[in-house]
Order: structure tokens, then sequence, then C-alpha cells
């Protein structure tokens, strides 16, 4: 493991374990109403706390009934032994790796709380694209059932590199992988091929309808997911307050509907429905029910 590891044990009775590998920041959120005052005040609401794709996957498969959920995750000695308290808290088990250098994420995240409660992030990634493959030991794999990387990874050459090793590793166990894209900003940048090439192993994909699109060019969710499927064996198209897509082999095989509901907050939305898919699918449910579950 990496330098100033600061960790639960990982074995455990049994398997049927999710891990999950990915960033661990602290989001500062700050709710306002309507658009933004240049140059002087906004009234908000504002609070601080434990947040990142990766940490919010793993907080929700727990919360949804995954009875083993593991997290690595890079932070800095400044919020460690907070994050660490915040993942235990939320049935998680925290294999966090202590960067010498770097302080924690920070996420800033402007939520307009009017109809839409829109979100918009200013993000310092921090310790945690500083995961490399030093951080990674097969042993992270003993009594897993699931392996699940965060997209974030892969805006960073040391993520990139820990993402090939951990799949290589889960392959060769026989451990499905899935992968969330993350950000459809970072993969612009990225771009589509580049992508496309960095996830090849992959056996499901859970991208956003924006990343969705993006990543093929197409302007409807359907369409997209059905291509993306063709890359990798399992696509999850979330579409919001308009459910999910199911595709597989070049077709859609599920749409799943959302229960219609009143958006406060809409941070981290995308994180719970992959944390509740992949809960559901370890304890045996169909695709389309766990889609289900994500869409409640």
């Amino acid at each position: 493991m990496g330098r100033g590891v600061t960790r639960e044990a990982t074995g455990g009775p049994g398997g049927g374990a999710l891990l999950v590998v990915g960033d661990v920041v602290t989001d500062v959120v700050a709710r306002h109403r309507g658009p933004l005052a240049a140059g002087t005040d906004t009234a908000a609401e504002i609070r601080t706390l434990p947040g990142g794709a990766g940490a919010n996957v793993a907080c929700w498969a727990a919360y949804t009934g995954c009875a083993d959920v593991r997290l690595l995750g890079r932070v800095g000695a400044d919020a460690a032994a907070w994050h660490e308290r915040a993942l235990r808290a939320a049935g998680v088990r925290p294999v966090l790796v202590v960067d010498p250098e770097a302080p924690t994420g920070t996420v800033i995240c402007l939520v307009d709380s009017g109809a839409a409660a829109e979100r918009t992030f200013l993000t310092d990634s921090g310790a945690s694209l500083r995961l490399e493959p030093a951080d990674w030991s097969q042993d992270l794999l003993d009594g897993v059932a699931r392996l699940h990387l965060s997209g974030y990874l892969l805006f960073s050459s040391s993520g990139r590199a820990l993402v090939r090793v951990a799949s290589a590793s889960a392959r060769a166990r026989g451990v499905p992988t899935s992968l969330d894209p993350a950000s459809a900003g970072f993969l612009r940048e990225l771009g589509a091929d580049r992508f496309l090439d960095l996830v090849e192993g992959v056996d499901v994909l859970l991208p956003s309808r924006d990343e969705a699109c993006l990543l093929t060019g197409l302007p409807d969710a359907e369409g997209a997911a059905a291509e993306l499927s063709r890359h990798v064996p399992l696509v999850v198209a979330k579409c919001g307050s308009k459910g999910a897509v199911v595709a597989r082999a070049g077709g859609v095989v599920a749409r799943v509907a959302a229960t219609p509901a009143e958006p406060r907050d809409t941070t981290g939305a995308g994180d719970a429905f992959t944390g509740a898919f992949l809960a559901a699918l370890l304890a045996g449910t169909g695709l389309e029910a766990a889609a289900a579950r994500g869409t409640p």
C-alpha cells in the first residue's frame, strides 16, 4: 500500500462485497435561490459535508442494503480522520491512503434552490486524483464480488494507471467491474475515443444522459446507450427525472421510469443511483429491477 495508510480490515466472512475505488472529497454546498449577484452578496445556506463520487456510491450502496462495502480513496492529513469516521458511520469500510503532500480534495457545490435544483461545481481535486498503482493491493479483492471505479480516476495519469492495474486484477479473479464516467466537463477534455479505449474490459458503464450523448455524439439517451453497449457489455444511462435506459449488445433492453419527486439538491443523485443499482445486483436482483432501485 502507499505511504500513510489508515485502514480497517478488508477481509470478512463470505463473499458478496462491493469494492469502490475513487474520490473522497470535502463538499462545501451553497444553496442559493435565483441567479448569483456578481460583485456583491448572494444569500445562501452553506454546509460542509463529506463527499466525492466514489464515497457517495459506497455510502448509498451500504444505505440500500449492501452489507459489505469497502472504499479505497486518497485524502490529505487535514481531513483523513473526519472522512474515516463519516464513512464508518455510513456503514462503509474505509481504506484511506493519507497523501503526504496534497490536501483533501474540495468541491464547492453551488445549488440553485429553485425548481430545477441545478448545481454547478468548482473542483479542487487535491489528493483524490493522486491515487496510484502503489495504493493498490491484490488483497483488496479478497471476498469482493464487484469492483466499481469512479470515472474521476481517468482524469489523472496516476489514476489511469490505477484503473488498468485494478481492472486487470479483477479480470484475473473473475470479478465484474463497473465504471461511472463522473463528469461531462472533464470527459469533454479527455475525449470520447480516449475514454472508450481506457474503459476496455469494463463490464458495466453507468453514464448520465449528458455523458452518454457526449461519448457517442447522439442526441438521445436511448440511442447513445445502445451505441455504447457495442463497446461495453452493459450500459445503464441515468436520465434524472426521466428514469434510466438499460442497453446491451447494441440494443435497449429496458426503460425504467423515475418516481416523481420535488428536487431540492441534485448533487450526488447519479451516485445514489449507482450505489443502489450495484447493491441490488449484488443481492441477485434482475437488471430492470436493479435499475428501478436506483430510481425510487
